[in-house]
């Protein structure tokens, strides 16, 4: 019997490829909603893991290694993937801006933005500064840094992120240049003993120095002046310290916490039950718990049910995070520290464990399972299951215009202006020459 496909019916926006999305996005395709369609907001194509980062940084991952493709795991869940930034979203509207699109409609949506560690109160950070969140700016700029002369850091944050981040830069500098770390209160807070004082050792044993109870006042291209005019020399100035929401959640009309979105025991808004929030961005009211990827990660399965029975009407089972969780800290080479329950142990074999997990995540992302399509019904015509098999790679839009057009097109473009360039007009892939090879 015939079978019609399915209308859409329902439109679901999910903000930000943070953790739990990406997650959603691997578990949406493997038992997808019928009649509801997933659209993903995303600045880039990719999405950087927050556990990789340090390793990234002190030189033991490449860049792609901590990147979640948002491209692959929007086309398994078959979701729509759109490149660019929300700058408003309206609840009662229930739409989205964009900036170049027309606004986007939605039935539920969903925020995981994460958060920022940038400083606009300290003068000069904004111009001089770069904030260790959001990572891919971060990233790209750490990268630049190491490529050209490097030089001297001063890391704004004396917590586990700014300790974790100085060790990483100590090891990549590798001689070229200082670490300092700033911190505004006494640094390490919320450690066991232990734990600090094992962080406190790696620091003074690397060189690194740490200034306690020291106030930024001002960023330059050179170094950062302390509220008691002291100076430190700095090349690279990194803040990592009191992470905050981005601003822009402040004109939603979302209840907000501190700038944080208020969600209850089923990750709904407090305020408008038809918008969803997970990560760093949200603040559970019911069970406060600290910024940390370990319950974006654990919140991913839980935000799929609750979304699923907000789309299907069905009832929503209360959500209680962990109230205490496992910290792998890095120590800049290849050694890590365990911290739990205020109990620490540490050493490589701590490294590894952590290289495991966080490889078994990405692992999770890239390799997805293959689903098995639906059967052909009998009695199909000829040609369907040619039509829903493997297809060709598209050789480009330039196929389907005509030879004369497309050679005066080409004709007008411009050979790049240099020696090692071996490029005909209208090619669009470098071939380069280096002394003799090619």
């Amino acid at each position: 019997m015939f079978q019609m496909p399915l209308p859409l019916v329902k439109e679901v926006a999910l903000i930000g490829g943070g953790h739990a999305h990406a997650l959603l996005l691997r578990r949406w395709g493997m038992k997808p909603v019928p009649g509801a369609r997933l659209t993903l907001i995303n600045p880039a194509p990719t999405a950087p893991y927050t556990g990789m980062l340090p390793g990234f940084v002190a030189g033991h991952y490449t860049r792609d290694t901590l990147e979640i493709d948002l491209v692959k795991l929007a086309r398994f869940a078959d979701a729509r993937l759109i490149l660019g930034t929300v700058e408003a979203l309206d609840p009662d509207a229930r739409t989205l801006r964009i900036s170049g699109r027309p606004d986007i409609p939605f039935d539920l949506a969903s925020v995981d933005i994460g958060i920022t560690s940038d400083m606009p109160e300290i003068d000069g950070f904004r111009d001089h500064g770069v904030a260790a969140k959001p990572l891919g700016p971060f990233a790209l700029r750490w990268q630049d840094f190491l490529a050209g002369d490097a030089g001297d850091v001063a890391v704004i944050g004396g917590g586990v992120a700014g300790v974790e981040l100085a060790l990483a830069m100590h090891h990549a500098l590798a001689g070229r240049g200082t670490v300092t770390v700033i911190e505004a209160e006494t640094a390490l807070r919320g450690l066991g003993a232990y734990s600090a004082r094992t962080l406190r050792d790696r620091l003074y044993a690397a060189g690194i120095d740490l200034l306690e109870h020291a106030r930024v006042q001002s960023v330059a291209a050179g170094d950062v002046t302390l509220s008691d005019d002291r100076r430190i020399p700095s090349a690279l100035t990194v803040g990592a310290a009191g992470a905050r929401p981005f601003r822009w959640l402040a004109d939603t009309g979302l209840a907000l916490e501190d700038g944080y979105i208020m969600v209850d025991e089923t990750l709904r808004s407090t305020s408008h039950p038809h918008v969803y929030a997970a990560g760093d961005c949200a603040r559970l009211t019911h069970a406060p718990r600290p910024k940390a990827g370990v319950f974006a990660v654990r919140a991913a399965p839980v935000l799929t049910h609750k979304l699923g029975a907000g789309l299907t009407g069905k009832t929503r089972k209360r959500y209680q995070p962990q109230s205490h969780y496992l910290k792998l800290i890095s120590l800049g080479e290849k050694e890590a520290l365990a911290d739990k329950w205020r109990i620490s142990v540490g050493g490589a074999w701590a490294w590894t464990w952590k290289d495991r997990i966080d490889r078994a995540f990405m692992d999770r992302l890239n390799d997805l399972p293959a689903m098995t399509p639906p059967p052909i019904p009998a009695g199909a015509a000829e040609g369907v299951a040619e039509a829903l098999g493997p297809k060709p790679l598209c050789g480009g839009g330039g196929a389907k215009v005509g030879p004369d057009t497309l050679d005066n097109a080409l004709a007008d473009l411009r050979s790049v202006a240099r020696d090692d360039v071996r490029n005909l007009p209208g090619d669009d892939a470098a071939i380069l020459t280096f002394g003799s090879a090619r």
